[in-house]
């Protein structure tokens, strides 16, 4: 009786092993993540995509974010002046899914923390060291961000890492420098102001001329067309639509020679 007791307890406990055998066979990656097999320690070059797989039960599984990830460095940096400015910038990344067993064997999941961070402070400081410092405070920031951005994609774009952007969050200039630079900004908004006043100005006398020369025109054209006899018909014809007028009682006409018409009441 003893004997068919162990032997059923034995058989029981082979079947629980092999339930938890069976199910630890069946390893879920999460979405946005890729997973990385390694068996005793050793990566096995196997990937895994988001969902279910079916794993050998001695494998583990390691997973990676493919999704864009971001990095923010604060340093402070030269100039092409040897001034030192503080700058404040972001680095949007992501992992190439492909290329993930390599990352996880030669810089494990902490690969960001190894060559992206370092890399970026490095390019932050060699390209802001070719640039004036009003350059980046003004109109040539979106230069050197895409410099930076030029340069970390060939850092890393052969370990796997795929890089999409630099964006330059802030910078902080000494605050005599940003004073002057502040101070010739608004000296050549000042300057463009004037050309804009100076330039109506112009355009108004231009104007101006065209308008008198046009009045002159007119009025020599006029005079060239004016002679005597014209005049002495036009009065002529006045006199006429003045003797048709009701209001009108008395008409003097002057002489002939250079008379016009005189209009008198009748009381």
């Amino acid at each position: 009786m003893a004997m068919g007791g162990r032997r059923i307890g034995g058989l029981l406990l082979v079947i629980v092993i092999i339930g938890l055998t069976g199910s630890c066979a069946f390893r879920t990656v999460s979405t946005g993540h890729v997973g990385v097999t390694t068996l005793f320690g050793k990566v096995t070059g196997e990937r895994l995509d988001a969902g279910i797989h079916l794993v050998n039960p001695l494998k583990r599984v390691a997973e990676l974010s493919v999704r864009t990830q971001e990095v923010k460095e604060q340093a402070a940096v030269p100039s092409s002046e040897g001034l030192i400015i503080r700058l404040e910038a972001s680095l949007l990344f992501r992992l190439d899914p492909a290329r993930a067993p390599d990352i996880y064997q030669t810089l494990g999941d902490g690969f960001s923390q190894v060559v992206i961070s370092p890399n970026f402070r490095s390019v932050m400081r060699a390209v802001t060291a070719a640039h004036t410092a009003s350059t980046l405070y003004s109109e040539g920031r979106e230069t050197v961000a895409r410099q930076m951005l030029d340069q970390m994609q060939k850092a890393l774009g052969d370990l796997g890492i795929i890089v999409e952007n630099v964006l330059l969050r802030d910078i902080v200039l000494p605050e005599t420098l940003r004073h002057a630079i502040e101070a010739k900004q608004q000296a050549d908004q000042e300057a463009q102001r004037m050309n804009f006043v100076l330039q109506r100005e112009r355009q108004e006398a231009e104007r101006k001329r065209i308008e008198a020369q046009g009045v002159a025109d007119f009025q020599r054209i006029v005079a060239q067309g004016l002679n005597q006899q014209l005049l002495e018909w036009k009065g002529i014809e006045a006199t006429m639509e003045i003797a048709k007028s009701q209001n009108t009682k008395v008409v003097v006409i002057g002489n002939a020679k250079n008379g016009m018409p005189l209009i008198l009441p009748s009381q």
